[in-house]
């Protein structure tokens, strides 16, 4: 393991002292090792470094818009090799929550997110990307049946 000494004015110090309580680490260290790996993984990202990841797409939507809730699952299934699963809830009379998690190539996934979020009647959306190794844990590939 490498070493490295950082200076932080007081200010600074108490308040990351603070953070570091409040999210239950147990020294400075541990904390500043997953803020330094959650921007790199950041950066990776946004600078296409990372060519696989995991995601969770959620977005808002009223089932009332015209064939929406068709549009939606249409669009899922043409992506069955990206979406893994699906949530669906009911948040009142005329809006729903869908959280869809995704596998896949970054760009792909990232476009099949875009596009969802961009279909008429989807209210809010977000996702959330966390970079992966293609064959993370296991080292073999998994196979879509045909019917």
């Amino acid at each position: 393991m490498e070493r490295f000494t950082i200076s932080l004015d007081e200010k600074l110090a108490s308040e990351f002292d603070k953070l570091i309580r409040e999210r239950g680490y147990l020294n400075r260290s541990e904390a500043v090792r997953d803020m330094l790996r959650g921007k790199l993984d950041t950066l990776r990202l946004e600078d296409a470094l990372a060519p696989f990841c995991v995601a969770s797409l959620s977005y808002v939507y009223n089932h009332h818009e015209r064939d929406l809730s068709e549009r939606l699952t249409e669009l899922q299934h043409d992506h069955h090799d990206l979406v893994v699963a699906s949530t669906h809830v009911h948040l009142d009379h005329d809006n729903c929550l869908e959280t869809v998690m995704l596998r896949g190539k970054t760009d792909v996934v990232r476009r099949f997110a875009d596009a969802l979020i961009a279909e008429r009647g989807v209210r809010h959306g977000q996702i959330n990307l966390v970079p992966v190794d293609e064959d993370a844990g296991h080292g073999h590939v998994h196979s879509h049946p045909t019917t």
